[in-house]
């Protein structure tokens, strides 16, 4: 399978100018034998929190569409990251994927909220526990940034056969390291590919000043190997993946056949 990760500075507060940017790239960096694009956390908007309930999307009315086309126009399927998201009355950080034929596979809210952004005061997390999905006849599923550090929410779609992992995000360089850690980690623990699309850019927020995303959008094997790894600036990481390794590994090392959830215990 190859991929294309569209690594991308993410200007706060102004979708229209983050969609032109977004269909410039696939218009000049797509490669016509590309099957999955994944794109940022966030790219509507990006981390404008004060102005979301003035900007944010409505139940993905507008982003939806935008990434159907580009999906349909370019034959492509994309993990199209996330975006801020009014549905019932609240604003969520909802992540979702297009097919290739314009189908929406999948819609997911991002769970856990980030503290030291103050993301509570202005977003709903989500309840529902990642779910598979397929693309190209490969079982996957996609988790959104904060919710890389808690791990539990990751064993399940891997249990239920989930080949790939996809994590979008706008991690912070000052947390770099966890980033690089936390997405070895689970690919090892779940024996699956693991690719991560992260932004670039400053950090508007007062409590980071100074800060930055840390981009490093990264591809690891089943075994924790990194394939592929980007910088600190705007790129296209291009890998192939085989997922013939998934199984192969999982075989060498059958962590699924020996759960035991009758022994793990869990706080309230």
């Amino acid at each position: 399978m190859k991929i294309q990760l569209f690594q991308l500075e993410i200007i706060e507060g102004n979708v229209e100018q983050n969609e032109n940017r977004i269909k410039a790239l696939f218009e000049e960096k797509l490669e016509t034998d590309t099957e999955v694009v994944i794109l940022p956390e966030m790219w509507n908007n990006g981390y404008d929190l004060q102005h979301l309930t003035e900007n944010a999307d409505v139940d993905l009315t507008r982003s939806f569409p935008f990434i159907q086309h580009l999906a349909t126009n370019h034959h492509v399927n994309i993990i199209a990251g996330s975006v801020s998201n009014k549905r019932n009355k609240n604003i969520y950080n909802t992540a979702f994927v297009v097919s290739k034929t314009g189908k929406l596979i999948y819609q997911k809210d991002k769970i856990h909220l980030v503290p030291m952004l103050d993301e509570q005061l202005y977003l709903t997390g989500g309840n529902e526990a990642p779910e598979v999905f397929e693309i190209n006849d490969i079982k996957a599923t996609q988790i959104i940034c904060y919710d890389l550090r808690f791990p539990e929410i990751t064993r399940y779609p891997a249990s239920q056969g989930a080949k790939i992992i996809f994590y979008v995000a706008q991690w912070t360089t000052k947390n770099l390291n966890h980033w690089r850690t936390l997405l070895k980690a689970r690919a090892i623990e779940n024996c699956v590919y693991v690719v991560a699309c992260n932004s670039v850019g400053v950090v508007n927020n007062e409590k980071h000043v100074g800060n930055t995303y840390a981009g490093h959008s990264i591809v690891i094997d089943p075994n924790g190997n990194i394939i592929q790894e980007a910088g600190n600036q705007e790129t296209i990481l291009t890998t192939e993946i085989d997922i013939q390794k998934v199984t192969e590994q999982q075989q060498n090392i059958p962590i699924f056949e020996n759960l035991r959830p009758d022994v793990y215990k869990y706080s309230e």
